[in-house]
């Protein structure tokens, strides 16, 4: 029996391939990837850095890594089985027929490709740093999922993604506008990253269960349900300990505290975990996990933004 064959066929009309393969890349989850860029971005603009064209190329390649590694990712789980017709996860593109686990994995070796390319013309225009930072980031969003290292299958997900989705981009980022690192840029991108550390735990708690079953030792795992839901509430405390010490340091500007108003998005994830051990219902925490990184995110960028207009 083919791959295919292998596959049930959602019923009803069939999408278009764009909608398809947006499906496939988790487009919304790509946000993971560009906010960093622009909190990294607007740090450098408050230091009085900003090139239009080098911003331009960053948030494309690292938004082409992050569709790759959401591509590949679904491959090896697929082909692990912890990924089934009953799964609930944001893509499913194999598991409902849309694509074949083929079509698939080299959807994700032409993202990891484009954003590979993308990163040695900044390699070009900022020199040697951006390659230290792009090949790991790159080698940890394949291996991810893939044999034989398979990070996210030895409880070590939530810590790759918060160094290459936290730190990684952030002060890559940075360095492409300024060619220098900061400080400033460290302490945000350590705040952001615990919270993105946050939507993969929530995903994971979410996927408990089935995960166990099929051999993947996520944390949430090894810690079990309650331990699990412990760590997602230390994540989220983290992420403004974290800024509210950079505050105090004046590390960050002020502004910053804006990031508080999103304090009841994460007492609304921490609430749905605690009261609920439904998959279904837990997407839902998973959402809000998505939410609260993005507007976190968007705050701190705004924070910069606006120091970096009013001379704060």
């Amino acid at each position: 029996m083919t791959d295919a064959e292998a596959i049930p066929r959602s019923g009803g009309a069939r999408p278009g391939a764009f909608a398809v393969w947006l499906q496939a890349v988790r487009a919304p989850s790509l946000s993971a990837a560009a906010v960093p860029v622009l909190l990294g971005t607007a740090v450098a603009a408050r230091d009085g850095y900003f090139h239009g064209w080098r911003l331009l190329i960053a948030l494309i390649g690292a938004v082409a890594i992050q569709a790759g590694t959401n591509l590949i990712n679904d491959y090896y789980d697929f082909r692990s089985g912890a990924d089934s017709h009953a799964s609930l996860g944001p893509s499913m593109a194999i598991q409902r027929g849309l694509l074949t686990p083929e079509q698939v994995w080299r959807g994700g070796i032409v993202a990891f490709a484009i954003g590979a390319m993308l990163g040695l013309v900044l390699v070009y225009l900022c020199g040697w740093p951006i390659l230290a930072i792009g090949i790991p980031s790159v080698a940890a969003g394949y291996f991810y999922t893939a044999a034989p290292v398979s990070l996210a299958y030895i409880g070590l997900g939530e810590l790759t993604v918060f160094l290459f989705m936290g730190p990684a981009i952030v002060c890559g980022a940075y360095y492409v506008m300024a060619l220098t690192f900061s400080w400033s840029a460290l302490w945000a991108s350590v705040a952001l990253g615990f919270l993105v550390a946050g939507i993969l735990h929530a995903n994971n708690i979410r996927d408990i269960e089935t995960d166990g079953l099929h051999g993947k030792h996520t944390l949430a795992t090894i810690l079990g349900r309650a331990g699990a839901i412990r760590e997602l509430i230390t994540l989220d405390v983290l992420a403004y300990a974290t800024t509210l010490i950079a505050l105090l340091a004046r590390t960050l500007p002020w502004t910053a505290l804006l990031v508080l108003i999103t304090i009841p998005r994460a007492r609304d994830q921490i609430r749905i975990v605690r009261s609920t051990t439904e998959a279904k219902k837990l997407n839902l925490a998973l959402m809000r996990s998505v939410q609260l990184h993005m507007e976190f995110g968007i705050l701190m960028i705004i924070a910069f933004v606006a120091a970096a207009i009013f001379k704060w």
